[in-house]
């Protein structure tokens, strides 16, 4: 047997422990030096939309926290696997964030091939944000005015009614395809390339439904223009207490949400990322920040990267299962 002499094993006890001591401080300096220059929060869609807002309450906040600029970075295209590809790509340094939505990280990568990347892989969730529900919409003039009757009616007519989408694997769409499904319904879907032309010919009557954004919704609403038929969270929302959930017509479960958080290119820091998460976090329980998300019928729960991963793995495994049952192509 060999005896290490007891100086020795002395000696290296204290190295031992002041490589451990200098690991720990180094990781304190990365987070209280970041950041140290501007950081770029990329949004895979154009200025105005539920993901763009998330992006610029947070932003403007943590500018003023980090005494740094966070500026906001719109590159939308091709159903925003543009900015995506450019965040998965981008240099993992803390210094590039990208605002994740519900379509870039879960739904695009069942529904296209291709993609040059893996949001799954390459992204890692930081903190969500807000998670808004989606509210189904009919024509003001309408001969239904439930989720029930609508689809009473659907089904009497097979083929005949359609609802728009602002494309393929929103979720908008997606939240049509479910209901299709759940209620085994026979509609046809029309992609829209915005949501004006979609909301007209709603108006219309060109159109049998659309599943739109609460903040989109809630104008038309009180306009009298369009009618809510129902919501898609598990629970009614505030501001529409007498609209039914979908899941009260018939379809038990059914929870179909426009969500969006933070994410940063694989191989960031845990230091910075945990950094991030609380500072959003804090920013997201300011009264101003919170009142003006719940406003908009956004839920806002604090939550851990841990945490949101797992919500991030919940919803990929629930888009993966309706792509794939509903034997969806992304032309429709």
């Amino acid at each position: 047997m060999n005896h290490v002499p007891k100086r020795h094993l002395l000696t290296r006890l204290w190295a031992t422990a002041l490589l451990a001591t200098l690991g720990l401080s180094l990781a304190q300096a990365a987070d209280n030096d970041y950041p140290n220059k501007p950081v770029t929060v990329i949004v895979a869609y154009a200025p105005g939309g539920q993901g763009d807002v998330f992006a610029r309450l947070v932003s403007d906040k943590l500018s003023t926290i980090y005494k740094q600029a966070v500026v906001v970075d719109n590159k939308p295209g091709v159903s925003g696997t543009v900015g995506t590809r450019i965040a998965a790509k981008a240099k993992n340094d803390g210094y590039t964030l990208f605002l994740g939505q519900t379509g870039e990280i879960t739904v695009n990568r069942v529904l296209m091939k291709d993609l040059g990347y893996d949001p799954m892989k390459e992204l890692v969730p930081v903190v969500l944000i807000g998670n808004a529900p989606l509210v189904m919409l009919a024509p003001a003039d309408a001969p239904y005015n439930t989720v029930a009757e609508f689809i009473q009616m659907a089904r009497a007519k097979p083929g005949e009614f359609s609802y728009g989408s602002v494309g393929a694997g929103t979720p908008g769409h997606l939240s049509a395809v479910a209901l299709a499904l759940g209620a085994k319904l026979n509609m046809v879907h029309v992609p829209y390339k915005g949501v004006g032309p979609l909301m007209s010919d709603l108006m219309a009557g060109r159109l049998q439904a659309f599943f739109s954004s609460a903040s989109a919704a809630m104008p038309q609403i009180k306009g009298g223009k369009l009618k809510a038929l129902g919501v898609t969270t598990t629970r009614r929302m505030n501001s529409l207490p007498n609209v039914p959930t979908v899941a009260e017509a018939g379809l038990p479960g059914f929870s179909y949400t426009l969500w969006g958080g933070l994410f940063a290119p694989a191989g960031t820091p845990v230091e910075v990322i945990e950094r991030l998460n609380r500072d959003v976090n804090s920013v997201l329980a300011m009264p101003e920040i919170r009142s003006r998300l719940e406003s908009d019928n956004v839920a806002v729960p604090k939550n851990t990267p841990a945490e949101f991963a797992d919500y991030v793995r919940s919803e990929a495994v629930k888009f993966e299962k309706l792509i794939k049952d509903a034997d969806l192509k992304l032309e429709q």
